[in-house]
């Protein structure tokens, strides 16, 4: 049996006046993901437990079967897991994103996407400059990257509060610079970073970034060493994770499962939806199990960008769902399970904790009567899945959907 689970990113969100009180979901051409409705099971699912921050970390676990209030220890620890770097148990190791700023306003959460070649080079100043032997930073994905403070456990930085920069783009820095006992560690490092960054100029030569350019690191996300089961030893079974982000590579490293990297995939708009359909389904060649996420829906969301989730919206349904159906769609030995992670409503442009619509469709699963993939249609089935960690289990049918 070959299993596919598929995450849209954010895709999940709220009916629009600009279309008709529909969600961009409901308004996307998705003929393969209202076909696999046609044929499967649809309902809906809680994700993100009541009492924990939505977040794509927390989300994802869920879905693949980790219940976040057993195993979540923060999202520091998650992408150190993909970039390699080993955490001590009284480490802590934190998100570290390039921002945009201008005065004591956060204008953007990535610095407008800036390049991964761009960001490396503004990196190797901050590390040149701020670290040290027990503050030391690491280059991700784009504005993505980490700092890993040794010993962080003992001055308390794991209890720090901190705000994610994509949930105050508008907003007063200093209201959200982190708080708690030593934040003023965290927060030095910010402040000291606006001075660095502020020329834009490296080794004389100068790097134009564009309109949004990158002028402060903002830390955030801070945790533990996590210890977690591997897959196949909770599900029976091995395989991937297809992703353009260290958040899910991590995850994915962590929990015994491979992590190719995809070429053409960025974790923006112009990812290549082919190439992750095309190694997904050429990893299964070796394995059982492959789960392909895209990341587009939830950038357009935080951007605000109603075009571009529609946009991201039908390409995952043409080339991600499409491509698979090409091959798997006259097969009776495959499961297939479809849902966004959580929501990211381009009102909010943020992540909530809203329940979100998931179908599920292949060997075994009688369909419940319902014609196309939406958050509205989905509340009117009877099917409801109160604890997302529990969701992997009905795909590999320990339990049975009914």
């Amino acid at each position: 049996m070959k299993y596919f689970v598929l995450v849209p990113d954010g895709m999940a969100d709220y009916p629009l006046a600009d279309l008709g009180n529909k969600t961009p979901l409901e308004a996307a051409k998705t003929p393969n993901m209202d076909f696999v409705v046609g044929e499967g099971i649809l309902g809906m699912v809680k994700t993100v437990p009541a009492d924990v921050a939505p977040a794509s970390d927390v989300a994802n676990l869920s879905i693949l079967g980790y219940d976040p209030k057993i195993y979540y220890t923060g999202r520091g620890p998650l992408e150190a897991a993909n970039l390699g770097v080993t955490l001590n148990e009284e480490d802590v190791a934190l998100r570290c994103n390039f921002v945009s700023t201008e005065g004591d306003i956060l204008t953007d959460y990535s610095s407008g996407h800036i390049s991964t070649e761009e960001a490396i080079v503004l990196l190797k100043v901050i590390k040149e400059n701020l670290g040290t032997d027990d503050i030391m930073f690491y280059p991700g994905t784009s504005y993505r990257h980490l700092l890993l403070v040794k010993n962080g456990k003992k001055l308390g930085l794991d209890n720090i509060k901190y705000t994610p920069p994509h949930d105050i783009m508008g907003e007063k820095i200093s209201k959200y610079l982190p708080k708690g006992e030593n934040a003023e560690v965290l927060i030095d490092l910010m402040q000291k970073s606006r001075g660095l960054l502020s020329s834009h100029e490296v080794n004389n030569v100068r790097i134009d970034l564009g309109e949004n350019p990158a002028n402060m690191i903002w830390l955030w996300g801070q945790g533990t060493k996590p210890n977690m089961p591997a897959f196949r030893e909770k599900f029976g079974v091995g395989g991937t994770i297809i992703s353009a982000v260290d958040l899910l590579k991590g995850i994915g490293r962590l929990i015994g499962l491979e992590t190719p990297d995809v070429p053409g995939a960025t974790g923006y708009y112009d990812t290549d939806y082919f190439a992750k359909a095309k190694y997904g389904l050429e990893s299964l060649e070796k394995e059982d199990f492959v789960y392909i996420h895209v990341e587009a829906p939830d950038e357009a969301g935080h951007n605000g960008d109603l075009r571009q989730k529609i946009v991201a919206i039908e390409r995952f349904d043409q080339l991600v769902v499409g491509t698979i159906l090409d091959v798997f769609k006259e097969r009776d030995d495959f499961r297939m399970l479809i849902l966004p992670d959580h929501a990211t409503p381009l009102a909010k442009r943020t992540h909530t904790n809203d329940n979100v619509c998931f179908v599920m469709y292949g060997e075994g699963v009688v369909s419940n009567g319902f014609s196309s993939f939406s958050e509205q249609e989905a509340q009117k089935s009877s099917l409801f899945i109160k604890e997302g960690s529990k969701i992997m289990d009905y795909l590999i049918q320990r339990d049975r959907l009914s």
